[in-house]
């Protein structure tokens, strides 16, 4: 949820202590504007900015609507002052968000030329303070959020391994969970994978590697049926269908998130 803290943060940040640019008279409306296709997120945040202003919200899209060039997204009516000064802040955040959400898509898009079944999804590489933001406009996009937080699963990477061992690792983290707390073991070669299901892993992520030892990977997980294979490292937009038709549970990409270009918005007041 987007707090009253993260909305004075913001606000602080942009407009200083001494405002002059945004003193202006009178009361007006203000929309955001499309400049480019997109799938809309973060509208949340970009109210939250405007009602914490006194601005009223009179209309918005729902998150995960596609738009084109001159849709509008959200419409706001105020004090011109408190307008402007939320003007900048929503632009940014939904602009941010709604690059997820589209690049998320894209992705999806991707995916489903081989598969009906994977699942696209984020992971923790966010941007410190706006994860929520992001995460959201990941689901938006229609993809999966992965892990929130380190509480939501525990993920046994390459240093756990180097520093307990690989089947060590798991135990020590198996003792320690609670029964309803998967374990997932990052692998970076193929004959790791079914050491990591017998193990006790209840999801192998299969890093770093091509489609064809994806593919020959998850074969041999193919005995496991309660373990799901995941496909992560650098997977770039272009090789999704080539990840999809692995037959991989999920493929999990960083970029969603850190390299996603901001949807191009913009903010028109008056009618």
């Amino acid at each position: 949820m987007i707090t009253d803290a993260d909305v004075e943060r913001w606000l602080r940040e942009d407009v200083g202590h001494h405002d002059v640019t945004n003193q202006v008279p009178g009361e007006t409306t203000g929309r955001l504007v499309a400049k480019a296709n997109g799938v809309v997120a973060g509208l949340e945040a970009a109210c939250a900015v405007f009602e914490y202003l006194g601005v009223d919200v009179l209309d918005r899209l729902e998150a995960g609507t596609r738009i084109e060039p001159g849709d509008t997204l959200l419409e706001v009516e105020g004090s011109a002052r408190e307008v402007l000064r939320g003007e900048r802040i929503a632009v940014n955040l939904a602009g941010h968000a709604s690059g997820v959400a589209t690049r998320t898509r894209q992705a999806v898009d991707a995916a489903r030329i081989e598969s009906e079944d994977v699942r696209i999804a984020a992971t923790r590489k966010t941007t410190p303070g706006l994860r929520g933001l992001e995460k959201r406009a990941v689901v938006a996009g229609g993809g999966d959020t992965h892990r929130l937080d380190l509480s939501h699963m525990v993920m046994v990477k390459d240093n756990h391994v180097a520093e307990m061992g690989l089947e060590g690792a798991i135990s020590h983290f198996r003792e320690r969970v609670s029964f309803a707390t998967k374990i997932e073991v990052e692998v970076e070669a193929v004959e790791d994978a079914p050491r990591a299901a017998d193990a006790g892993a209840d999801v192998v992520l299969l890093d770093n590697m091509t489609p064809a030892e994806t593919a020959t990977a998850v074969e041999t997980l193919s005995e496991y049926e309660s373990v799901l294979a995941e496909a992560s490292g650098g997977i770039t937009l272009e090789a999704v269908p080539e990840y999809a038709a692995t037959g991989v549970d999920v493929v999990s990409m960083g970029s969603l998130t850190h390299s996603a270009p901001s949807l191009d918005l913009s903010f028109r007041t008056g009618k």
